[in-house]
């Protein structure tokens, strides 16, 4: 069972467009409205989990994942180009950056959404749905409370790039600086996108 949440921990928290959103924010200073995104990203996990925890991994039709992709990889590279936008023409200082809201509206339902369309979120709950769930004999009210540790879990991860972002914004103190940085999150973001474009979607569609 620890093998599960090595896994689950291995994918959910490296760099992937959430968490790369939630340290920008907390280099923004928007850690108390962030939060409810990272709420909102954690639902979405605990949905998808018990989704394929119950039914195993037949809903998903190869079309569908393909959509699904596309989708993510549209609304990143959206996100991507807010932000971008925002690098250029918002004029931040550290005293009101809190105030500003740099990538669009991180609040609740847009880290549900997200995180329904993220392709990162297929990768990390269907082997563990359907190969490690079964090896480990979780079923019926146990995939319930899994489903649950696991998406506290993934609640964590952009929860922690966020408190990181804030810690690292303290120590920045010109905004000229965070403009940079805004760009930089925002390039990654494409960069994010046209993988998920290029492998979740072009790819497959061959």
């Amino acid at each position: 069972m620890v093998e599960i949440f090595a896994y689950a921990f291995g994918i959910m928290y490296t760099p992937g467009p959430v968490n790369l959103l939630s340290l920008n924010a907390g280099l923004n200073g928007q850690v108390n409205t962030t939060l409810r995104f990272c709420l909102g990203v954690g639902l979405a996990m605990l949905l998808l989990f018990l989704l394929f925890g119950y039914t195993g991994a037949w809903l998903i039709n190869p079309n569908y994942q393909l959509l699904i992709s596309l989708a993510g990889s549209m609304y990143i590279a959206y996100l991507a180009w807010q932000l971008a936008k925002s690098s250029f023409t918002a004029q931040v200082s550290v005293e009101d950056r809190e105030t500003k809201n740099t990538t669009g509206t991180l609040n609740f339902k847009s880290g549900l959404f997200m995180q329904l369309l993220n392709p990162k979120s297929f990768v990390a709950i269907l082997p563990i749905a359907t190969i490690q769930f079964p090896q480990a004999q979780i079923t019926g009210m146990s995939i319930g409370i899994w489903s649950f540790a696991l998406a506290s879990l993934a609640f964590g991860a952009p929860a922690v790039y966020l408190l990181m972002g804030a810690r690292l914004g303290k120590l920045i103190h010109h905004p000229h600086y965070f403009r940079l940085l805004n760009l930089g999150m925002a390039l990654l973001l494409v960069y994010v996108a046209g993988d998920i474009a290029y492998n979740h979607v072009y790819i497959k569609w061959l």
